[in-house]
């Protein structure tokens, strides 16, 4: 039972940090916010928890490589360009991208990596232009 418990912090924790960027990113104007970036770190990290708990003897990074070729497909999505020749949404693709990475790090028990990338995105994020 404590496994589970411990499994559902996890997932909590997941969405939690993947909606901090989310918040940034909605305070700024931008168009993937709290929901979108807490729902992309909570599937990355169940994604990783089933694989590493469910499938015994598999090779859970084989997942966690899945998760990051599929969010580049969602964050390719988040980039237009321009007609002038710019790029927009480049930011919001790779805030994607990192919540992903930090549900996969949640999903896996790095609790304190995931918390450092998050507050290193978030410092990143918010530095202006």
């Amino acid at each position: 039972m404590w496994a589970e418990v411990e499994i559902i912090l996890r997932l909590v924790l997941a969405a939690v940090l993947g909606g901090v960027i989310g918040f940034e990113r909605w305070k700024a104007g931008k168009p993937a916010g709290v929901r979108d970036l807490a729902l992309i770190s909570l599937g990355s990290a169940i994604f990783t928890v089933v694989s590493s708990q469910g499938f015994a003897g598999g090779d859970p990074s084989r997942i966690a490589a899945g998760i990051v070729t599929g969010i580049g497909f969602i964050g390719a999505g988040a980039i237009l360009h321009r007609d002038s020749g710019g790029v927009k949404g480049l930011t919001t693709a790779t805030s994607i991208w990192i919540a992903a990475g930090i549900g996969i790090a949640v999903g896996a028990g790095l609790y304190y990596i995931a918390l450092a990338a998050t507050v290193i995105a978030l410092a990143v994020l918010l530095v202006k232009r």
